[in-house]
């Protein structure tokens, strides 16, 4: 038991920290330069950081990265602990399991009479009885769902005359209800095994990344040359607004091709997701697209589609794409005019003959339906065709889903059949013309009163109240 406490202490503390810690995303376990960019956000949210006036952010997020505090549960340490857990379950499962099977199995009608001693709880005896009133007992323990057995070890003597001298044999009735529902803890342990195994599959065999499609723009779901690979299709995405200008809703509709062939199409919003060959689709966010035209030095199309603004600088959605064919990278920046008509910030980069040079190679504000001078930018004319969005989605594989569903199936059915199904057993000895009535329950039963409504609905059909319990001096 302290073992097991230790344990659930253990992880209780490691879901607190993985709870209160920001979280790396799981594709960025897989992707370094993901991961990178998630490790540079993680600095910019705690280097600021300081006790006692000490600035401990930056040594904090380094000791916490070689703790696998950013991502505790795929942790080595969470994986051991929880591997532990699940074999001391198994273990304790074992060991447990023959005692309770015995302890369920095992029935003993026959009781000695000091079990029957009124000065325990539920207790009661009636005097002046016979077999009429040990019968009128078994019809209300069958009314109440009891099993019962009934035994007479005690027969009198072969010689013995058959007068009204010699005593009857005694007869003892035995009522039992839910015998073999304590079993249902197995049920519970199984569960918690499940839970677990279930996690452990999601862990080594599931999938998630997260991808951004512009609006007619085609992605792959897993990296290039998987074998059967799905592409996602972003037809069309919509985001309206409330009169006050918030977004009442956002969605996309999203089809999903396999081998050059279209699989499913759905409208998916944030709680309503396409399901596609093991692979769920989720909204998960959106964002501005500036779709350009850009022609190179002798007139050729260098470019011509949608570009992602999905980045941030200085809070304004920002891009970047390099030029098909060319060292000439363009960052995007969307602002606005102060009339709030949209403003594209272009800046031209690439390569310069000296290391102190700048590599700023133009600088310019585009309105919506303009068209650079090639001269003012580098040689290439550029024309921002387009305002669009794209959508971000996160797309799932869990394998361990049916493992978890079963899991909490079990969890429940033992945990219902334990609790709302708890054991009832009810002893009775008839001799020398009273009988004598006693009953255990499980703790979950309220026994006094499970006990007293047994022998009101019996002193109802005798027409007689029982005696109770004595005080300890009487």
């Amino acid at each position: 038991m302290r073992f097991a406490v230790l344990q659930i202490i253990l992880l209780t503390t490691a879901g607190l920290i993985g709870t209160l810690v920001s979280q790396l995303p799981s594709f960025a376990l897989r992707d370094p330069a993901a991961y990178a960019a998630q490790m540079s956000e993680m600095h910019r949210l705690y280097d600021p950081v300081s006790i006692v006036g000490f600035n401990v952010g930056p040594q904090m997020v380094d000791l916490f990265e070689r703790l696998y505090f950013f991502r505790v549960f795929s942790a080595p340490w969470f994986v051991f602990l929880l591997t532990l857990l699940v074999v001391s379950i198994v273990v304790c499962t074992l060991d447990r399991t023959p005692r309770m099977w015995r302890g369920v199995r095992h029935v003993k009608v026959v009781q000695a009479p000091a079990f029957y001693d009124l000065r325990l709880p539920e207790r009661a005896r009636f005097a002046g009885a016979d077999d009429r009133v040990a019968d009128e007992l078994a019809a209300v323990l069958k009314g109440h769902r009891y099993r019962l057995r009934e035994a007479r070890p005690s027969d009198p003597p072969a010689d013995a005359a058959l007068t009204s001298e010699v005593e009857p044999p005694a007869r003892h009735l035995y009522g039992d209800r839910n015998q073999y529902f304590k079993m249902a803890t197995l049920f519970t342990h199984l569960g918690l095994i499940l839970f677990l195994a279930g996690g452990a599959v999601t862990t080594g065999l599931g999938f998630e990344t997260v991808v951004f499609v512009g609006e007619g723009q085609t992605a792959p779901v897993q990296a290039v040359g998987t074998p059967d690979n799905l592409l996602v299709k972003n037809i069309s995405f919509e985001a309206p607004r409330r009169p006050d200008g918030s977004f009442s809703d956002f969605r996309t509709d999203l089809a999903v091709y396999q081998n050059g062939q279209q699989v499913a199409r759905k409208t998916i919003r944030v709680n309503d997701p396409l399901e596609v060959g093991g692979f769920v689709f989720h909204q998960n966010t959106f964002g501005p697209t500036a779709e350009l035209e850009i022609l190179d030095s002798r007139g050729q199309l260098a470019w011509d589609g949608p570009i992602l603004l999905a980045g941030e600088l200085g809070e304004r959605a920002q891009g970047f794409l390099t030029i098909p064919g060319s060292s000439v990278g363009l960052l995007l920046v969307l602002d606005e005019t102060a009339d709030r008509i949209p403003l594209l910030v272009v800046t031209g980069l690439g390569e310069t003959a000296q290391p102190d040079q700048s590599n700023i190679l133009f600088l310019r504000g585009m309105g919506l339906g303009t068209t650079t001078d090639p001269a003012g930018t580098a040689g290439y004319t550029i024309t921002w065709q387009q305002a669009g969005s794209y959508t971000g989605m996160v797309i799932k594989r869990d394998p361990g889903q049916g493992l978890i569903w079963l899991a909490y199936l079990s969890l429940i059915t033992g945990l219902v059949l334990t609790f709302y199904f708890p054991r009832r057993r009810v002893w009775a000895r008839l001799e020398s013309g009273r009988l004598e009535v006693a009953l255990t329950a499980e703790r979950y039963v309220n026994a006094e009163r499970e006990f007293e409504e047994l022998l009101e609905e019996l002193s109802a059909r005798l027409g007689r109240r029982p005696e109770r319990r004595l005080s300890p001096s009487g």
